[in-house]
């Protein structure tokens, strides 16, 4: 699983904003300077590479730096379908600021008089719906709080209808709809960072927790929860402490969705598994029960150790395994009723279902090819190699096995379904085979 977790290194730069006393607020927005906004408009969606198109702007004055005479511009954009923005003009330089930045109450809780005033723009939180429906996740903004930006992002709390927890909403800067646009919830975010979120408090943040433990069907009073992290295509991952000693990991897609419950004693590829929970009786518990299941399928295996594949077939749990007593370990497939039916490959022959061992070393099984060998009555060779070459449309898998004594191998056929050896084909023999063998002993020299 690839590594998780919420990156934090915006840098806030919203007390760089122009000197508000140079602007001064203007209770109505003048023909003169709609004119003038407009007729600089296309150069300054140029100049800053802005995804707007233009529905309304004004200019908001200028003014000059006593020492350098460089001139500072200042502009308000309504955008079709996307954020209001401030733009600032310095020589040909401009930069940009969201409506809702620039509306955000200072320390003595006035609107600056650089705020949009536009009739366009009278709503700024309604501009960064765009944004909100592509990151994905159902938000109905209640309310929201301007964080900051830096150069490549700018960053807003969101308090949704739908959810009371919180979230932070990160998109480019300058905003633009043909960029990246992520929503990812105030818990990931600790207490005192500079993304910590101030419009919600720690513990509505924690009820999305609660309310996936809920919708999870597990018999669970929570104790504790954390957030564990998040995956790069926008999955969530929190661990839930339970008041009768058990653990799990719940998954949350990118929508807010509940997705699925790991038990904590399954979790331990998942950045360092559970930390709330003592997993080891419950792993101790799995094992058992692990071995009840393969002994049951034919497979004489003490189970000792086991790997969750983070796929099933069908329904069933598919779970790599190493054994106490026997030095090969295999891949079982455990079906999800007591009724249905369970299989175990060793490690031998699990790549013939797609399922390749990483618990046990390969040629801890190559005594399980020579036994099939000698069975189709080839007792010369003792394997010393292996090769999954695969399986054919109608059900027939190949494996390539070389012979300890340098002699060329042999192809071994199997049928599928019910899995069994068929025959050995002599290397000399399997060229129609997938190109033939190809492991070294086995390929003729020239």
């Amino acid at each position: 699983m690839r590594s998780i977790g919420i990156g934090l290194a915006v840098t806030l730069i919203l007390s760089a904003l122009v000197p508000q006393a140079a602007w001064a607020a203007k209770a109505e927005v003048t023909k003169e300077q709609r004119a003038k906004g407009m007729a600089a408009a296309p150069g300054l969606v140029s100049a800053a590479k802005l995804d707007c198109q233009v529905a309304d702007a004004r200019f908001m004055g200028e003014s000059s730096d006593p020492k350098t005479k460089v001139k500072t511009s200042l502009y308000e954009l309504a955008c079709t379908g996307n954020e209001g923005l401030i733009v600032q003009q310095v020589g040909a330089t401009a930069s940009t600021f969201t409506c809702e930045q620039m509306g955000e109450p200072g320390p003595d809780g006035k609107i600056p008089s650089a705020a949009c005033a536009l009739p366009g723009n009278a709503d700024p939180k309604a501009g960064l719906g765009p944004y909100v429906v592509k990151a994905g996740v159902p938000c109905t903004m209640d309310k929201v709080r301007a964080i900051g930006q830096s150069p490549t992002n700018v960053v807003f709390e969101l308090v949704c209808h739908e959810s009371p927890g919180g979230y932070i909403l990160t998109m480019s800067s300058p905003p633009r709809l043909d960029q990246p646009a992520t929503m990812n919830p105030c818990i990931g975010y600790p207490e005192g960072s500079n993304l910590a979120c101030k419009l919600t408090d720690r513990a509505a943040q924690f009820a999305i927790v609660d309310n996936l433990a809920a919708r999870s069907g597990k018999n669970c009073t929570v104790k504790d929860r954390r957030f564990i992290g998040a995956t790069g295509t926008g999955k969530i991952y929190y661990e839930v402490s339970c008041q009768d000693g058990k653990g799990y990991v719940l998954e949350q897609l990118a929508s807010g969705a509940y997705s699925k419950t790991i038990d904590c004693a399954q979790a331990d590829a998942l950045a360092g598994g559970c930390t709330l929970t003592d997993t080891r009786q419950a792993k101790t518990e799995q094992a058992g029960l692990y071995t009840k299941l393969a002994q049951k399928a034919g497979f004489k295996c003490d189970v000792s150790g086991y790997a969750p594949f983070s796929v099933s077939e069908n329904g069933a749990e598919v779970v790599e395994l190493t054994c106490s007593n026997r030095p090969d370990g295999g891949v079982g497939i455990f079906a999800a009723t007591a009724s249905g039916v369970s299989t175990v490959f060793d490690c031998a022959h699990s790549e013939l279902k797609s399922y390749r061992c990483s618990l046990s070393k390969p040629a801890a099984a190559y005594p399980n090819l020579t036994a099939e060998l000698k069975a189709l009555g080839r007792t010369s060779c003792t394997v010393s190699n292996s090769r999954t070459v695969g399986v054919t449309a109608d059900g027939h898998g190949y494996v390539e096995v070389a012979c300890s004594d340098g002699l060329p191998g042999y192809m071994i056929e199997f049928v599928m379904s019910p899995f069994k050896p068929k025959a050995p084909i002599a290397c000399s023999e399997a060229r129609g085979i997938a190109g033939g063998c190809t492991l070294p002993g086995n390929v003729k020299k020239s």
